[in-house]
């Protein structure tokens, strides 16, 4: 397919619910897609399973998550009997723990970069709504930076539309949600977010830094 023609699905496809965006993505590209998730929560794998149960899911584990996270990831596993796939960084993240400049390209970029040279896309759980940098993404284009097709089917979704999602399917929800982790990656960069502080506040807080690479 060519950017041009995926161009035109994006605009099809732009205010389709999420399971319609899935199905289509899941029956052209098939058993090539990947769903990367962060288990911040678990809305689009359990979209995603009821479509194709053997989806795969992809897991960055980038050596220094919350030990709420990893349980949380077996805690889903095992109630959809995931086709799990973690990803890790080899021995040369080593040189650069978390925090520190290459951390986020070692630890995560390059583990990804990886995988999907062997497949046709990703699925990602990006929100327009998460930060103003991610306001324009569409639900479905080429990723320059992996050299796939990259696909947003949640990008029209708020944090609210995840909640009632969530609450309607009683979803098994994150352990460090309730205490004010409104957005979760790895332990030594994460806080608890103040009330009425941006959900991303919390990550990489003291920095500059807003994202992790994956979707810049």
């Amino acid at each position: 397919m060519g950017d041009a023609e995926l161009l035109e699905w994006a605009a099809k496809l732009d205010a389709s619910p999420a399971e319609e965006i899935l199905a289509w993505a899941l029956e052209r590209y098939g058993r090539g897609l990947v769903l990367a998730s962060s288990f911040q929560d678990c809305v689009l794998i359990d979209l995603a399973v009821r479509i194709d149960p053997g989806v795969e899911v992809v897991f960055i584990d980038t050596g220094a998550h919350f030990p709420e996270t990893l349980a949380y990831v077996e805690e889903v596993r095992s109630r959809y009997s995931l086709n799990l796939t973690v990803c890790r960084a080899g021995p040369e993240a080593d040189a650069w723990p978390c925090g520190s400049s290459r951390c986020c390209e070692v630890r995560k970029v390059a583990p990804l970069r990886k995988l999907l040279e062997s497949r046709s896309g990703w699925i990602t759980g990006l929100k327009r709504s998460d930060a103003p940098t991610r306001k324009a993404a569409p639900v479905v284009g080429i990723d320059e930076k992996f050299g796939c097709v990259k696909l947003n089917p949640l990008a029209s979704w708020t944090d609210g539309d995840v909640a009632a999602y969530s609450a309607v399917h009683e979803l098994p929800t994150h352990p460090l949600a309730s205490r004010g982790y409104l957005s979760i990656g790895c332990a030594p960069t994460t806080r608890p977010v103040a009330p009425g502080e941006d959900a991303r506040a919390g990550r990489w807080a003291g920095t500059q830094k807003t994202e992790c690479g994956l979707h810049q």
